[in-house]
């Protein structure tokens, strides 16, 4: 029974269930959406452009959470850790990990409407303001339970609410935060899960989120660890930190939803995974593993990001088209069939878009994994897209946030 749940919390899982749903609309038979292959060269060649715009000597780094601590060229991660009395590479990879898991579970779309004011007085708003945020709690000590601030305790986040949380982030009546309460439950469940792991999360330290690397180190093996690994740790040992899913056998499945077009023989009949959070997080540990010696191998076995600036890239650019064009104007539940296949659509589609942006640059699929076409790249250019199309710079989709998938 447990061996179902594992085969749902793979990348393979995503990247095979995903495909199928690509190919009934090859076949033009997805109850939502029509496809349209022969527009993606044209967003290949966006994409490549935008590429180039960003990166001239195409040195593109990784997706990760690291790119967003980087504003006005200012590294603020990196002056943070430069100037911390950590022992060694490994105290300073586990505050990475600490930092980058809470991080990333409080990145979930803010809203159009939440700006943050830094430190420096700069007014930041989406993913650099959230990362901002969290940079500046986590420098603060506010995930600390220890008197050494950069640091994030499972006793700590088991503590934290909603009210804090908006406090740090400046949310409010006149400055809306989207799923604020869904945030700070998922902090809270964090440190319930860490705390509950002590194997896992505690064996070099009192239980913390960075215990992982711990745990990651130690599977290395002549000082390669793939990448693969990382996430699989994430799903089966943060798991129960997602609410109300879709679960299996007791084992909670997190970004896993129904579609009535995966046909499988047994438990999993049904069950579409993404994973998206989870495979963020785990981009975002490669480069705190690599600096602590470990030479993180096979980044390709993840897949790409389904979230609306991937997923909007190809809307606004018509490589994918809603059946009914009303379906634009309404609100989504992510649960929706409609939404299911739109990010089942993104995960194909970026595999397809890829190798034609490698083409197009002269590079590599081993110089340019999929982590570099994201970062140049997709992401990007799904938020150029999506600046030009609309005044906002909002997605393309309106879905209902509870804070913990977009």
């Amino acid at each position: 029974m447990t061996q179902e749940a594992d085969t749902l919390r793979t990348p393979e899982a995503v990247r095979e269930r995903a495909s199928e749903l690509y190919a009934l609309a090859e076949a033009g038979a997805l109850e939502g959406w029509t496809l349209h292959p022969e527009r993606l060269p044209a967003a290949a060649d966006y994409v490549a452009e935008t590429v180039r715009s960003n990166y001239p000597e195409l040195d593109v780094p990784f997706h990760a959470r690291w790119r967003h601590f980087v504003i006005g060229g200012a590294d603020r991660w990196a002056v943070l850790a430069r100037n911390a009395p950590f022992a060694d590479a490994a105290a300073r990879a586990r505050a990475a990990f600490d930092l980058a898991i809470a991080s990333v579970l409080l990145d979930a779309g803010a809203g159009a409407a939440w700006r943050y004011r830094d430190a420096t007085g700069a007014m930041l708003s989406r993913s650099e303001g959230l990362a901002i945020a969290s940079l500046e709690m986590f420098a603060a000590g506010r995930f600390s339970a220890q008197r050494d601030p950069l640091r994030a305790d499972a006793a700590r986040l088991a503590a934290l609410d909603a009210a804090e949380i908006a406090t740090a982030m400046q949310a409010g009546p006149g400055n809306p935060l989207l799923g604020l309460e869904g945030r700070a439950a998922l902090l809270r469940r964090l440190g319930g899960a860490v705390a509950a792991s002590p194997a896992i999360f505690a064996r070099a330290d009192t239980p913390r989120p960075g215990g992982l690397y711990d745990y990651l180190a130690a599977q290395a093996e002549g000082g390669a660890l793939p990448a693969r690994a990382i996430l699989v740790a994430l799903l089966h040992h943060l798991g129960p930190i997602w609410p109300g899913r879709e679960s299996l056998h007791g084992i909670p499945l997190g970004d896993c939803w129904r579609h009535p077009s995966i046909r499988r023989p047994d438990a999993t009949d049904g069950l579409i995974p993404f994973h998206k959070l989870s495979q963020w997080l785990a981009y975002s540990l490669i480069e705190p593993l690599q600096e602590a010696g470990i030479r993180v191998t096979g980044i390709d076995a993840l897949t790409g990001l389904p979230e609306y600036r991937n997923g909007g890239l190809f809307l606004d650019l018509g490589v994918i088209a809603p059946r009914d064009l009303a379906a634009i104007a309404r609100t989504h539940d992510a649960a929706n069939p409609f939404i299911v296949e739109w990010r089942a659509l993104t995960v194909a589609l970026l595999d397809r878009i890829a190798p034609l942006i490698r083409e197009r640059l002269g590079v590599a699929a081993e110089d340019f994994p999929l982590a570099k076409v994201l970062e140049g790249g997709t992401w990007s250019a799904g938020r150029r897209i999506a600046r030009e199309r609309r005044a906002d710079g909002g997605p393309p989709l309106a879905i209902r946030s509870d804070g913990t998938v977009f």
